[in-house]
Parts: C-alpha cells; sequence; structure tokens
C-alpha cells in the first residue's frame, strides 16, 4: 500500500497513514452503502478523520466493515457528491481518497435540490433569507475592508449597464449579496448566503420575466442596493440591518410569485 506524502493544504492537517490509529469496526452484515457512509461519517464527527486525512484503500476499507468493496466504492461515490470526500486517481504520491472540505456548491446544490422538492417551502427560504442577511449587513458595516467595498461597487455597476438583461442583472444581485456576507467575515454566513441565494435562482428569474414595467423595478432595486451599500461603507450596522430587511421585503412583494417576507 503507497501512503500519501501530500502536504496539507493550509488550514488543513497533515494527512494520517490509511487505516493506522483509525478505530474502524465491524458493520452488520447486512449493511447497505448507507451503513458504510455512517461508519465514515462517525469517524469525521469524533474526530478521529479530519480534512486532508487519507481513507484506507478500498480493499481495505472492505475488510475493516467487513462488507463488499462495491458496498464501500459507492458509499464513497456518494460521499463525493455531497463534497465530503474527494478521490485523486493514480498511483504514487497524492493518490487515494481523501477527506475534504465541504465546498460552498454542494451546499448550494444539496439546498436547490430541496427547494425543487418542496421539501422547503419557498417562503421558509426566504423568511431564513431575511434573517441571514440582515445579520450579515450588520457584519458587513463593521468589518468591511476596501477590497470588499470595491467588489460591491463592481457588482453594482454591472446591474447599472443600460440595457443589462435580466438574467446578468439577477445573477450580480446574488453576487452583491454574497459579496456583503463575505464583507462580515462570518465563512459560514456566506456559505449559506450562497446556497440559499442559489436556491431561489430560478423562482426570482421567473419573476423578473413577469415584470411588465422592468426598467422601473430594476431603478427601485438598484437604489436599495445602493442605500445598503453606502450603510456598510459609513460603518452604520443598524442602518446596513434596516436597509436590507427593508430592501428583502420590497423586492419579494414586487416580484410577482415571491412571499412577501
Amino acid at each position: 500500500m503507497v501512503e500519501s506524502t501530500r502536504p496539507a493544504a493550509a488550514g488543513e492537517r497533515s494527512a494520517k497513514p490509511a487505516g493506522k490509529d483509525v478505530p474502524w469496526r465491524p458493520v452488520a452484515r447486512s449493511s447497505t452503502h448507507e451503513l458504510v457512509i455512517a461508519a465514515i461519517e462517525d469517524q469525521i464527527m469524533n474526530g478521529t478523520l479530519a480534512v486532508g486525512d487519507l481513507l484506507p484503500p478500498e480493499r481495505e476499507l472492505a475488510a475493516h466493515l467487513q462488507v463488499s468493496r462495491a458496498g464501500v466504492r459507492e458509499a464513497i461515490r456518494v460521499l463525493e457528491g455531497h463534497g465530503v470526500l474527494r478521490s485523486d486517481v493514480g498511483s504514487g504520491r497524492g493518490a487515494g481518497t481523501f477527506v475534504a472540505a465541504l465546498p460552498s456548491a454542494a451546499l448550494a446544490r444539496f439546498l436547490r435540490l430541496h427547494v425543487a422538492l418542496s421539501n422547503f417551502r419557498l417562503q421558509e427560504v426566504v423568511e431564513a433569507r431575511l434573517l441571514l442577511e440582515q445579520t450579515s449587513a450588520a457584519l458587513a458595516a463593521e468589518r468591511a475592508d476596501a477590497a470588499a467595498l470595491a467588489e460591491m461597487e463592481r457588482l453594482l455597476a454591472v446591474m447599472d449597464e443600460p440595457g443589462v438583461s435580466r438574467e446578468a442583472f439577477n445573477d450580480a444581485d446574488t453576487a452583491f449579496h454574497v459579496a456583503i456576507a463575505e464583507a462580515g467575515g462570518n465563512s459560514l454566513f456566506s456559505d449559506m448566503t450562497g446556497a440559499i441565494r442559489g436556491s431561489l435562482r430560478a423562482p426570482i428569474l421567473a419573476a423578473l420575466t413577469q415584470v411588465s414595467d422592468w426598467e422601473a423595478v430594476a431603478q427601485s432595486l438598484r437604489a436599495q442596493h445602493r442605500g445598503i451599500l453606502e450603510a456598510i461603507a459609513d460603518g452604520q450596522a443598524g442602518l446596513a440591518r434596516r436597509r436590507t430587511e427593508e430592501h428583502i421585503r420590497s423586492a419579494s412583494a414586487m416580484l410577482p410569485g415571491l412571499p412577501a417576507e
């Protein structure tokens, strides 16, 4: 067996030798790949496996858990899809299956699917967005640096472009709100904001296409965005929070099919 000597990335712990000092326990013989997933998740939750750690090879892990290699293979495939694991094919240094940090894209994909399947009502998503983005705006007013403010200005400029399409406007709008969350310095807030906004992209774009007086709506949204940015740039957390709440409620009321709060 070849052990990885891949250098740990920033924020990662050095990878443990595959299978050593990891208390793998056999799972029931009737288990499916879901139980293999649970076994891997247990090692992550109890801190035995962390970001950057290398899992044992497929054959060895199957022997540890006393399951088929097919079950292990399917479990790894599912966890890769969730962004929990990543596999580097080949042999030698850097090859194998590693514990990965959950990327924002995986979180957004998960939430988009649940919204599409109506596991979360649109009303619930908008309510969550309202609470989350108010706090993010207040934090941004306290913590935003020059680079963060410049990025928000750039996105407002995209929305200000003459003849901007509704789709491009919507994407810049989403990026603007994510930039606010990032400026607040809380990575969980920014990931959640990106996921929520990603789940709302389709319904918001559908609502924008139904607006009869698009220019009037766009001008109103531009003014609201500008007001939020001004409050953040001036360091007025309370005002940034209040303007964000007013913006989300107003935008929802203007767009057909979206809940007003």
